[in-house]
């Protein structure tokens, strides 16, 4: 291996530790499940917390741009970093339900702020046609991490007798990942147009059709991304008996998919054209939500989880790419607008939680969620149109 080559993994290893640890929101979803048997909330009151990770990304897209352009973007991936360990360790200072939400607000505003930087951060690592497969590299990393954390939830539940110790595991990664990074030094191209974007110049975007279309429907992708995640395990309790350690499981096979699929996509959007990807991956989303409907087998159950996983696992780079081949003179505004629109993890939560509340079932929130796979259906003549 020459000198340039050893420098490059030098590099890329922080920063796909980074990815890494960027995946560890994900790890709300299980944890909603045990905070909410451990103080016996509500669905309403247990799906707080979800969208208390998710509000953040509303909050802080923008200005962590506007960060990125004073302190660059290795130093504001260091500060996400930092926030992502306090978020993790205050489970551990006091457990109670105030403590809980507290924690996941940090999460939140860590994640939001890696979301905006690690991507910029890893430009300056890769460029040209190897960016892409770096990018998608990334997001394969971050999927492995939501995969592991609902198992390491349920073994940490069964062999100590408390699921708290996986955030403790995450929360040594995230240190390792800090200190890798802090050791590293990565040449930024600094650009000038990124102090450029502000809310009101995202916001305007808003007015162009093909913009809208695709912020809300990076807001449903990932609504639906949340609510699955939070709502199937609870689907198998409910149905099935299951307990939640087991039905935990639910989470991991829709990681595991969704990770399959983050690996497999890079290969299919390459010899595919994104518009037919696209309408495959919404019908299979369409036909699983139909069997959470209907199945009552533990089997045909995972297997619309599995399919939900797969289908939703490359919406968001297929839309946030619509987006700013279709403003490529904006994309610094456009980007910061995408991802503002990860939000959507706030509002479906909480919506299926009041939903699940009223209907007395999990079938609620299962119908809050098909109206996010609908409209994701609906937008498939419409992009074909302005493709």
């Amino acid at each position: 291996m020459s000198t340039q080559q050893k420098k490059f993994v030098w590099m890329l290893v922080p920063v796909m530790l980074s990815f890494f640890a960027m995946g560890f929101v994900d790890l709300v979803g299980i944890a909603t499940n045990y905070v909410k048997a451990d103080f016996k909330l509500t669905d309403k009151i247990a799906n707080l917390l979800p969208s208390m990770v998710f509000f953040w990304f509303l909050v802080c897209a923008v200005p962590t741009g506007m960060l990125m352009n004073k302190i660059g973007q290795r130093k504001t991936v260091l500060i996400s970093l930092v926030i992502t360990m306090i978020a993790l360790a205050l489970p551990f200072v006091g457990y109670s339900f105030p403590m809980m939400l507290l924690s996941f607000a940090f999460l939140g505003i860590g994640n939001a702020l890696m979301q905006v930087s690690l991507n910029p951060l890893l430009s300056n690592i890769v460029s040209g046609e190897r960016l892409a497969s770096s990018l998608t590299l990334g997001q394969f990393v971050k999927a492995i991490a939501s995969f592991i954390a609902p198992i390491l939830a349920g073994w940490a539940a069964v062999s100590f007798g408390n699921w708290r110790i996986f955030m403790a595991i995450f929360l040594l990664v995230t240190i390792v990942a800090f200190l890798a990074l802090s050791v590293t030094s990565i040449q930024e191209n600094v650009s000038k147009e990124v102090g450029e974007s502000t809310f009101k110049g995202c916001f305007a975007l808003l007015k162009d059709r093909v913009i809208l279309l695709s912020f809300l429907g990076i807001i449903c992708h990932v609504g639906l991304d949340v609510g699955i995640n939070v709502t199937a395990p609870k689907l198998l309790m409910e149905r099935l008996g299951m307990t939640l350690e087991g039905a935990g499981l639910a989470t991991s096979v829709y990681f595991l998919f969704r990770t399959i699929g983050c690996f497999s996509g890079a290969f299919l959007l390459a010899c595919l054209p994104p518009k037919r990807v696209f309408a495959a991956s919404v019908l299979m989303m369409f036909v699983a939500t139909i069997g959470l409907f209907t199945q009552q087998s533990q089997m045909a159950l995972y297997v619309c989880i599995a399919l939900i996983g797969l289908g939703n696992s490359n919406i968001f780079p297929m839309l946030l790419s619509r987006a700013m081949l279709h403003l490529p003179e904006r994309k610094n505004e456009v980007s910061g607008l995408m991802i503002m629109g990860l939000f959507g993890g706030t509002v479906f939560p909480m919506v299926m939680g009041i939903a699940s509340d009223a209907s007395g079932s999990q079938m609620g929130a299962i119908a809050v969620f098909a109206v996010g796979v609908i409209y994701l259906l609906c937008m498939i003549p419409v992009l074909n149109k302005e493709a």
